[in-house]
């Protein structure tokens, strides 16, 4: 009897941690899984004209899609976007965070102002930087309408200027200039976190294994590719993870900054969704593009996982 009640004992305290985390688990099923569900269910109808119904349709919404020039050019300027914003991301946060590995004076009051972008929300951020672009009186405008910096008689407007000779209308290269002023807008409101990230996986590399590596001879080049690089690897490829998913999927700054201009040349794929949803209010469609975004970042991810397995292996 006693070893039966043990036994009852210990399958219960088995399940205790399914009980625990069960509120939690109803809760992202609540508003996770079912606008998930649901969106993508609404990717295969549209709104039938007179009645209001929505009707099932199949793979329309994808076709109409796929065949869109809006589509296609979104999808150009999210790929400019997100290889500025990660590459730009990666490059000044891992530089900062060397440089703050170094025990600065101020390194805590460094660290501090660091964090003030972040603590900023993506529309405030967006707003602050459009008014730094303001035709006229934007602090930066005078340098932008320099025309010996940027040739045309007044030089060029961040909110205005669109590329004269593009390759055709759904290969919009070369990208427009605020393009790549949202790049570095959106660059400096996620560097803060990146670059926390990134300092604090420095500090887990041993100094006495990069001691030893320049007692053997090696150099700052050779430390940093064959010691540290490897080492912080793991949370290189968190970080990597946080940026594609962030610059897929973010529309604040988008918004708030140019509103997916001048024209059409800062129409990321995000802010697209929002023109679809809650503009044309074409929700089939929007579920479609949806299903597209949520493919696509599944899709990279997986590319990413595989590319750094196969680096670790090599």
């Amino acid at each position: 009897m006693a070893q039966e009640h043990r036994r009852l004992r210990i399958t219960a305290g088995a399940w205790l941690p399914f009980w625990v985390l069960a509120p939690a688990m109803l809760i992202i099923a609540v508003i996770q899984l079912y606008p998930t569900i649901y969106t993508i269910l609404l990717s295969f109808q549209q709104i039938e004209a007179g009645t209001g119904r929505f009707v099932f349709v199949g793979v329309d919404n994808f076709a109409r899609l796929f065949a869109s020039v809006a589509f296609m050019r979104s999808l150009v300027h999210t790929g400019v976007f997100l290889l500025g914003y990660v590459v730009l991301t990666l490059g000044a946060s891992f530089a900062i965070a060397l440089l703050l590995r170094q025990r600065l004076r101020f390194t805590p009051l460094y660290i501090t102002l660091l964090f003030v972008p972040w603590v900023i929300s993506d529309v405030v951020a967006g707003a602050v930087w459009r008014l730094f672009v303001v035709p006229d009186y934007g602090l930066f405008s005078p340098f932008f309408a320099n025309p010996a910096l940027f040739g045309e008689p007044n030089g060029i407007s961040i909110l205005t200027t669109v590329p004269p000779n593009q390759l055709s209308p759904r290969l919009p290269l070369p990208p427009a200039p605020a393009l790549l002023f949202l790049v570095i807008a959106a660059a400096w409101k996620i560097l803060p976190f990146t670059t926390l990230l990134i300092l604090g996986a420095l500090q887990t590399v041993s100094q006495e294994v990069q001691e030893s590596a320049k007692i053997d001879g090696a150099s700052n080049v050779q430390l940093l590719r064959h010691i540290i690089l490897p080492l912080i690897r793991p949370m290189l490829a968190i970080t990597l993870f946080y940026l594609i998913l962030g610059g897929i999927n973010g529309v604040g700054m988008v918004f708030s900054l140019t509103g997916g201009g001048p024209g059409t040349s800062t129409e990321v794929l995000s802010y697209l969704l929002y023109s679809i949803g809650f503009s044309k209010l074409d929700f089939g469609l929007a579920g479609a593009l949806s299903v597209f975004i949520a493919v696509l970042n599944f899709g990279l991810i997986a590319l990413t996982l595989r590319l750094s397995a196969a680096y670790e292996e090599h």
